[in-house]
Order: C-alpha cells, then sequence, then structure tokens
C-alpha cells in the first residue's frame, strides 16, 4: 500500500539563469560532464524503483522527450563503427522507465505544475524530484528518493527531503517548522515559502524532494494563488501536514544546485572527480590552476 512506484519531474521553467544558452536548449538537457542533468535525475528515480516517470514540460522543451526515445540514425552509426558499448547505453536510457509527457500550458508555480499531473498519477502515491536539483550517491548507497520511499513505507506520511542552512541562505528556499520526533524525523507543522532569516520558522529548507500522497493534490485544487499568480507547493504542503501528517527527513548525497551557474559549475567538476576516466588529468590540471588563482 505505501509503496512508490511513479515520480514527477517539473520541468517546463524557462531556464532565464542560463540565457542565452537555453534559448534553443531546455535547462535540463544542459550536460554535467557527458549527459544531461535530467539524466542524473531520472537514473535517481529508478534506483529508487521507480517505473513510471512524469515529465512535465512546457513549450520548447521537445528535446527532452526526444533524448528518451529512439535515434535510429545515431545508433545505426555506432553500431556500424563499433561501437557497441554506446548502442547499450542508449538502449538503457529509452528503456529505464516508462516516460510520460504531460504539458504545463502556463507557468503558474511548482505547485501548478505538481498538480498537471493528477490525471496520471490518479490516486497513487510518488515522489516529486526538481528537474535542477542533483543529489549524488554512490552506486553503493541508496539515492536520496529511495532514502524518502523507505521512509514513506515505514510511516505511510507523505515525507519529504530537508537540509539544514546558513540564515542567509533561508531566503532562497521553502523553510518547514516543526519538532523532531523519537526517530530524529521532523514532525512538520508549516511549510513557509522564501521567509526572511528574522522571521524564518528554522533552517531546515527543502531541496526538492518529495514523497507525496494524492492528499497533495485535493490541498493543490484548494490553494489559493499567491504572487504572480502562482501556486505554491508549500501551502498544500502545509494543508497535509495539518490534516494528515508530513515529516521531513535529512538525507545522505551530495547536493548539487545545478540550476544555479555556480552550483552547476561545481556540479562539473565534482562529478568529474569522482570518475575514472577523467578524475586522474583533471586533478593534475586544478593543482596547476590553483596556484595562478
Amino acid at each position: 500500500m505505501n509503496k512508490v512506484k511513479k515520480a514527477l519531474i517539473p520541468a517546463a521553467g524557462l531556464g532565464t539563469r542560463f540565457l542565452p544558452a537555453t534559448k534553443t536548449i531546455p535547462k535540463e538537457m544542459l550536460p554535467i560532464v557527458d549527459q544531461p542533468i535530467l539524466l542524473y535525475i531520472v537514473e535517481e528515480a529508478v534506483r529508487a524503483g521507480i517505473e513510471d516517470i512524469i515529465l512535465v514540460s512546457g513549450r520548447g522543451k521537445s528535446a527532452i522527450e526526444d533524448f528518451f526515445d529512439c535515434s535510429y540514425e545515431v545508433e545505426d552509426l555506432l553500431s556500424k563503427t563499433g561501437k557497441v558499448e554506446m548502442v547499450d547505453r542508449l538502449k538503457n536510457i529509452r528503456n529505464m522507465a516508462n516516460i510520460i509527457s504531460i504539458r504545463q500550458k502556463e507557468a503558474l508555480g511548482l505547485g501548478h505544475a505538481v498538480a498537471c499531473g493528477s490525471p496520471i498519477i490518479g490516486k497513487d502515491n510518488f515522489a516529486v524530484l526538481l528537474g535542477d536539483e542533483i543529489m549524488y550517491s554512490a552506486v553503493s548507497e541508496p539515492t536520496v528518493t529511495e532514502q524518502l520511499t523507505n521512509v514513506f513505507s515505514e510511516t505511510g506520511l507523505s515525507t519529504v527531503a530537508v537540509m539544514q542552512v546558513e540564515p542567509d541562505q533561508v531566503e532562497k528556499y521553502g523553510i518547514v517548522a516543526g519538532e523532531k520526533n523519537s526517530a530524529g524525523q521532523i514532525q512538520i507543522t508549516d511549510v513557509v515559502e522564501k521567509p526572511k532569516k528574522e522571521t524564518a520558522p528554522s533552517r531546515y529548507a527543502l531541496p526538492g524532494r518529495y514523497v507525496f500522497t494524492a492528499q497533495i493534490f485535493d490541498s493543490l485544487k484548494n490553494a489559493k494563488p499567491g504572487k504572480n499568480g502562482e501556486i505554491q507547493l508549500t501551502d498544500a504542503m502545509t494543508d497535509v501536514a495539518k490534516k494528515y501528517g508530513m515529516l521531513g527527513s535529512e538525507f545522505k548525497a551530495k547536493r548539487f544546485d545545478a540550476g544555479d551557474k555556480l552550483g552547476y559549475l561545481m556540479a562539473n567538476i565534482e562529478i568529474a572527480l569522482m570518475r575514472e576516466d577523467l578524475s586522474s588529468d583533471l586533478r593534475t590540471y586544478l593543482k596547476k590552476l590553483v596556484p595562478t588563482l
């Protein structure tokens, strides 16, 4: 009953922080080393046992759907040139999960994007993974989504990832209020969207990984539009927390905000350093570079 087999990835944003690159390339398709941001996120979900992935996209995002489709010309060329491993890699990408695309016709906030998935998700439990947040876990370790689904399977309560941030960073995130329970999770009582540090209820921030029951859809239907007419996911989360209960769980993973220019550069460097084929040469280069900084 508490299994999670569906995930929703909001990917309809315009990526204005990466213009002009994102004028024609979806932000989610920008590469981290040699694979797009979105693939890291999809792989995280699949490792957690997710079978159906709903991509909520917008206009000009057809490259995302194409990426998870068959590319006959590329695969044919690779096969003819003997690059069998790369062909297998491409086949694995398109077969790793059921990829379902739905259009968010208007940019009306994260809450609205999640609500767009309701016709597909129905009454099922589901995960939400933001399309510009990379949570990097070693293959031997559970992913953040898996950590959340494990808590959810034990408790039956919507469970969201939280992390502590510095006081001057709370204005960038949704911030939760609540008290820790005996298991070390936060029993959430309120969620505040980007509060001032003087009024923030805590320093526990939401970095973009959630597991919800379908109850969130009823709360989203009743949520009132806020600034710019947007539906805030945090408002619906507060409603669920008060009516049914919601847990905040700290996680173990290397987190990169790939929607931020500095975070994107950090992700490229650090993930490259974790790869056997790149780490040695990159470390040598960085050591040479450091004295010049």
